[in-house]
């Protein structure tokens, strides 16, 4: 890539709008959103480049030697993701190279990748910061290689410096992971500390223990024996089948599948199922087509007869799974069918050698999946400073302590009631079964 140079066209306030500027820090939104930008090119440029910019092979050779695995990274979801996702689309890079010998004279290797978005974009606030853009999962472990780990963090804080930013944002960042280890490691060599801006524990499934012992531990004999009545009861009508599509044709197939079930119930009464906009539709199907052809994807379907009735898209990346989302036929409420499938999707993980660990993505205290999966992450959001005793770093961190407190309460009041409504109706549910 290097000696091509690249455009960043403004797109939808994306982070180009720093690049190349010192005076960030003093300029107006106006002096510096929606200007288009001369990049000089990877790998010693100083703009970040658009993420179509990053060459696939390079990327993906980068994903397999990753020293903490994000399926919502892979090159196939994440460029899905940005060309029509709604909302993330047209995200840039943070790129850290290193020159490999022996080899060509222009060959660069890619050691680091983190795409991210402005902080204007992020929070509608002009402060000169980078924030990890969201993937569509709430994930965003940069790809680091494990080989040269602490180097490629240096060169990705050094190239987010030349674009002009003075701190990095890092959502949902897992705080005991290999990632941040590295993180805090290189900034303490320079006499910094990141700040944790908020952190909360969500569910995880070990995979290398026995399903049945697992299953038996989380939920109880009374509780197992419940759900082995509710699908019976399922079974009446049709016979009970869970079924795992690979294949890219069976996976094309089976998408479709999850996507009307995911708009048959309270996700598109919320406005939230990737099939009522366009874009998110395009973006699960070529992502998930394109995975498959790598062993990347697969969905999960439970059936009742010939009838769907809950599926699910999961994503691998080395040892570990991602449990992306659910969608359930609300039809068959009440014999709990996206219980009874994440039962058949517990085991078949369990069963697989190559998986771990199944990262759920839920959020905290999800009523579903935590009961069932045991195993707990710590994920946060983190400020990394750029550079020591930065002032600018201190109000990033007042803008957006004082954004959470003021969304917060709203936040909370909402999910209140929401639990309350799914709690009502699952009391209906058991009443009536």
């Amino acid at each position: 890539m290097r000696g091509a140079a690249t455009r960043c066209e403004r797109g939808s306030g994306d982070v180009v709008e720093i690049a190349n500027s010192a005076a960030v820090g003093r300029a107006s939104p106006k002096d510096v959103m929606g200007k288009r930008v001369q990049a000089a090119a990877w790998p010693d440029g100083d703009a970040l480049v658009p993420l179509t910019a990053i060459a696939a092979s390079q990327w993906r050779a980068l994903a397999e030697r990753a020293v903490e695995p994000n399926g919502y990274h892979l090159p196939d979801w994440e460029l899905a993701v940005n060309a029509s996702a709604r909302g993330r689309a047209g995200v840039s890079a943070l790129g850290a190279w290193r020159d490999v010998s022996p080899a060509p004279a222009d060959a660069a290797q890619l050691i680091g990748l983190l795409p991210v978005i402005s902080f204007w974009r992020a929070y509608r606030i002009p402060l000169p910061a980078l924030v990890s853009a969201d993937p569509y999962g709430t994930l965003s472990t940069p790809l680091l290689d494990r080989d040269c780990v602490n180097d490629a963090v240096a060169r990705l804080m050094r190239q987010a410096r030349k674009a002009g930013a003075r701190a990095l944002v890092l959502r949902d960042l897992p705080l005991d992971g290999a990632a941040m280890k590295a993180i805090a490691e290189v900034l303490r060599h320079d006499g910094i500390r990141p700040r944790i801006l908020q952190s909360h524990i969500r569910a995880c499934l070990d995979a290398r223990r026995d399903a049945d012992d697992l299953l038996r531990d989380a939920l109880g004999a009374k509780k197992l024996k419940e759900l082995r009545r509710q699908r019976n009861r399922l079974a009446e009508h049709g016979a009970v089948r869970f079924d795992v599509a690979r294949a890219p044709e069976a996976v094309a197939s089976a998408v479709e599948d999850f996507l009307l079930l995911e708009a048959s119930g309270w996700k598109a009464r919320r406005g939230t199922a990737l099939a009522q906009d366009d874009g998110d539709a395009r973006f699960i199907r070529r992502a998930s087509i394109a995975l498959a052809e790598r062993g990347r994807c697969e969905i999960a379907t439970l059936h009742a007869g010939e009838e769907p009735v809950a599926a699910a898209v999961v994503l691998r990346h080395l040892d570990r799974a991602f449990y992306f989302k659910l969608g359930v036929d609300e039809r068959f409420a009440k014999f709990s069918p996206g219980v009874q499938l994440t039962l058949d999707l517990t085991r078949h993980l369990c069963a697989d050698s190559a998986i771990a660990i199944a990262d759920s993505t839920a959020s905290p205290d999800h009523p579903m999946i935590n009961p069932i999966w045991r195993g707990r992450l710590a994920i946060g959001d983190v400020l990394v400073p750029l550079r020591p005793r930065d002032p600018a770093v201190s109000l990033v961190h007042a803008a957006i302590t004082l954004r959470r407190l003021v969304r917060e309460p709203a936040r909370r009041a909402v999910h209140f009631i929401r639990n309350r409504r799914q709690s009502r109706q699952e009391k209906r549910q058991e009443k009536s079964s």
